[in-house]
């Protein structure tokens, strides 16, 4: 599993180039809350704007996430499961903590996928 990379992922690359192409700034895999164990892909701090953009293997994705592997099924069933608990875990975290919260697939657009950031961010922004 070390091949399996956490950060810099093509979809996520695609979206950030969209999103620094229309000036918007953000940092890259960083915790939006300090004492929070988990990383986002995409973080607006000063608008609390958490970004994930999840692996469909991964995160168990309903259109492409299904197929467990035959060998061990068992195992990946229950990795993938618990990767959905966490994740649920960390949206509940974020957003007691007054965070937006914005959870989108790998096999989704990249334009779509900027276009609903940058909607986000600027509403937020202009409060």
């Amino acid at each position: 599993m070390q091949a399996n990379r956490s950060r810099d992922t093509k979809p996520e690359i695609a979206v950030r180039r969209l999103l620094h192409a229309h000036g918007l700034r953000y940092r890259v895999d960083a915790r939006p809350l300090p004492d929070l164990r988990r990383r986002a892909d995409i973080v607006f701090t000063r608008l609390k704007i958490a970004v994930f953009i999840d692996g469909c293997f991964w995160h168990g994705c309903p259109e492409h996430g299904t197929a467990t592997p035959k060998s061990h099924s068992d195992y990946w069933q229950e990795k993938i499961a618990r990767n959905r608990e966490r994740d649920a875990e960390t949206n509940r975290a974020l957003v007691d903590a007054g965070w937006v919260v914005l959870r989108y697939w790998e096999h989704e657009g990249a334009q779509e996928v900027a276009e609903a950031i940058e909607a986000t961010v600027k509403s937020t922004r202009d409060g």
